[in-house]
């Protein structure tokens, strides 16, 4: 689960995470975990696959200064709680970034105050599912170390376990 469509990235793509800085990292880790066909997307038409994973974001259009506001996430939503409740096979929610991980929370209308974002931190949702929480994989949060690629791989295998994949 991401922030929100990047302008020159999933806006102009039309695959999340695709055309911009943060898709580096998330396709590489993906697809070293069997998650995806390929380690780089282009496009929505490119032969990627993904597998045994979704990915979405916690607003459908490009926000002002790509930062969702308040308002913006509250709108959209209603779309995500909505997907949420379609994917009845999703054990794990892996929220990149604390707006994510905030918007799963509305959605699934659990109170903020019991669910404490961390990097790493793992939260009981209902229905067996689990909220896995990571600092999104930005240029931002990568060059300044705030993230590192183990740091991130080491989250997404805890995803893999937690789901019982490979």
């Amino acid at each position: 689960m991401g922030l929100a469509p990047g302008l020159h990235g999933a806006n102009r793509t039309g695959r999340p995470f695709t055309g911009d800085f943060a898709g580096i990292l998330l396709y590489e880790t993906l697809h070293r975990l069997g998650l995806s066909t390929l380690a780089q997307s282009k496009s929505a038409d490119d032969p990627l696959q993904l597998k045994g994973a979704r990915i979405t974001n916690a607003v459908k259009c490009v926000p002002p200064q790509n930062k969702p506001l308040p308002a913006e996430i509250r709108r959209c939503n209603a779309y995500l709680k909505f997907e949420l409740a379609q994917l009845h096979s999703v054990q794990v929610v892996l929220a990149l970034g604390r707006v994510a991980h905030e918007a799963v929370l509305l959605a699934l209308d659990l109170p903020r105050s019991k669910f404490s974002f961390s990097h790493g931190g793992e939260h009981a949702l209902p229905e067996g599912r689990v909220l896995l929480d990571s600092y999104h994989c930005s240029r931002y949060n990568t060059q300044t170390g705030r993230l590192t690629a183990p740091m991130f791989t080491r989250v997404m295998q805890r995803a893999c376990a937690l789901a019982g994949l490979p």
